[in-house]
């Protein structure tokens, strides 16, 4: 088994690596491009339809829904368990977000 490909033999047998679950990039960054602009665009039509009065908050609280929602999707698809992930998500965002909006008063660009 290792005459010809001793590395190749070691990673398969030893390890359990084989070419069917090597990394794709390409694709990697097509998905990531467009869950990406796909999940921007659910804030930006919440914008969209919302009142000019209480703006803000509207697009925070339903950024934070759709936080958890997106989170529980994407770990039911990987096949974990939803709730873990869809705290994490919605967490991070929030920390993101205060960040963001912490730096803006900071700098005076706060809408």
């Amino acid at each position: 088994m290792t005459a010809k490909d001793a590395f190749g033999a070691h990673a398969r047998d030893e390890l359990g690596f084989s070419g069917h679950g090597s990394a794709q990039p390409i694709q990697a960054a097509l998905t990531s491009a467009v869950t990406f602009a796909a999940g921007a665009a659910i804030p930006l039509l919440v914008a969209a339809i919302s009142p000019a009065q209480g703006l803000s908050m509207i697009v925070s609280v339903s950024s934070l829904v759709f936080f958890a929602v997106l989170g529980a999707v994407g770990a039911r698809i990987g096949g974990a368990p939803a709730l873990k992930p869809a705290i994490r998500v919605t967490f991070w965002g929030a920390i993101a977000m205060g960040l963001t909006a912490a730096i803006g008063a900071l700098t005076g660009q706060v809408l």
